[in-house]
């Protein structure tokens, strides 16, 4: 029986529910008896490599409870790139610790952190379980139906869609269209949950941009025409990561992240919902507006999936169980059978999911690129819920 310390951390972008995971670990290592102390990382595996590292059992019970239901990343995250030459210190800081147990909540970059960690400390005799925890609202990370996270940050999106696009059909006088912006390097999960309220044609959005099709501005532009002589105003969604066929971004931004990853939104010094905007703006002589929520859908515990918080408890749960009987080099996987909202907890080998995006099947995106499929909605709409249904008039003219 492996005895020692446990650690746990956050890496990468929060999302609404991480910390249920965290609260998760926590309250299920407290019951494990070769389990002797709970500390986390403070700042992920870079405040592990200076020493942040804190105790779990200084925390209160009430606190550790309130994690299932507070949004953000408690234990602060990070996103650094670990490069082999810090592996030595690494392993310096788990010995220092006495650390045995090695969990760490985050995407596909996370999971290449943990896989390599666990990887580097087997190579050298050191006797460590690791375990990576699923998290991103990108929902695009290999070996599991759905990622804790994505279910909350897609109902934020669905919403904001439709309340956006009641007020561009009701302002179409005075603003002709709206561009809203999802967070989503590489995939198109967020952009398609933006339709999720959609109940006919006329419902916003008209037109969804996925970072899985190259960019066609002429094809674009006259679907923008089209929507607007049969609707009278354009509701567009774009993923923040859309690129040309030739793979040029179209927000045009050439910043890199820490991972080699371009940078969109502010980091990126422009935005794809702004040179879309202009787009339109320019040929047609319209007015309108572009919405870009950036990070807002990663922290909105207002709007969060009671399920998904409860996936993202029970993730944390299953690592702990998985990491006390032994099982080393996995992450906790969920499996889904269709038209159900629960899930039950498996493993997918962590060298099966580090550092890959998963798109989005073929037969989720409408024919023409611009849509999703009924495939698409009996996938997500059981993770989701219900949404509002907002009352339409009739506007029957009054004839003297």
């Amino acid at each position: 029986m492996l005895k020692g310390n446990a650690l746990v951390g956050q890496s990468g972008g929060p999302t609404s529910v991480i910390n249920s995971s965290v609260a998760g670990v926590v309250q299920t290592a407290q019951g494990v008896e070769q389990i002797e102390n709970i500390f986390g990382m403070r700042y992920g595996i870079e405040g592990l490599m200076q020493d942040n590292v804190f105790d779990f059992g200084a925390e209160t019970a009430e606190a550790i409870e309130g994690l299932r239901s507070t949004p953000s990343s408690a234990c602060g995250s990070c996103r650094y790139k670990l490069k082999d030459e810090d592996l030595p210190l690494v392993l310096e800081k788990l010995k220092k610790f006495n650390i045995r147990y090695f969990f760490l909540i985050g995407g596909n970059d996370t999971m290449d952190t943990v896989h390599r960690v666990e990887a580097y400390a087997q190579s050298q005799g050191y006797d460590m379980i690791g375990v990576g925890i699923p998290k991103t609202v990108d929902n695009d990370l290999f070996g599991t139906d759905h990622t804790p996270g994505y279910a909350s940050a897609a109902k934020y999106m669905a919403l904001s869609v439709l309340q956006a696009g009641v007020l561009t059909r009701d302002m179409q006088k005075v603003d002709q269209f709206v561009v809203f912006q999802c967070i989503g390097r590489e995939a198109g999960w967020l952009p398609a949950a933006c339709s999720l309220a959609k109940e006919c044609d006329a419902d916003a959005p008209h037109i969804t941009l996925f970072p899985e099709h190259g960019f066609d501005k002429a094809k674009f532009l006259a679907k923008v025409k089209e929507v607007y002589d049969k609707y009278g105003f354009v509701s567009v969604v774009c993923g923040e990561g859309i690129t040309y066929e030739d793979g040029t971004p179209v927000s045009a931004s050439e910043t890199r992240d820490k991972f080699n990853n371009v940078e969109f939104g502010a980091m990126g010094g422009s935005a794809v919902a702004t040179v879309l905007h202009k787009m339109i703006a320019d040929e047609f002589g319209f007015r309108g507006e572009f919405q870009v929520t950036e990070s807002l859908p990663m922290c909105a515990a207002d709007r969060g999936v009671p399920q998904d918080f409860e996936d993202a408890y029970q993730c944390g749960v299953k690592a702990v169980e998985l990491a006390a009987a032994g099982t080393t080099g996995v992450m906790v996987s969920m499996v889904r059978e269709e038209g159900s909202a629960t899930s039950s907890f498996e493993t997918a080998p962590l060298c099966d999911v580090a550092v890959r995006a998963k798109p989005m099947p073929k037969n989720f995106f409408t024919e023409d690129g611009f849509g999703v499929t009924e495939e698409y909605f009996k996938y997500v709409k059981p993770l989701i819920g219900d949404l509002p249904k907002y009352t339409r008039l009739v506007y029957k003219t009054v004839e003297m």
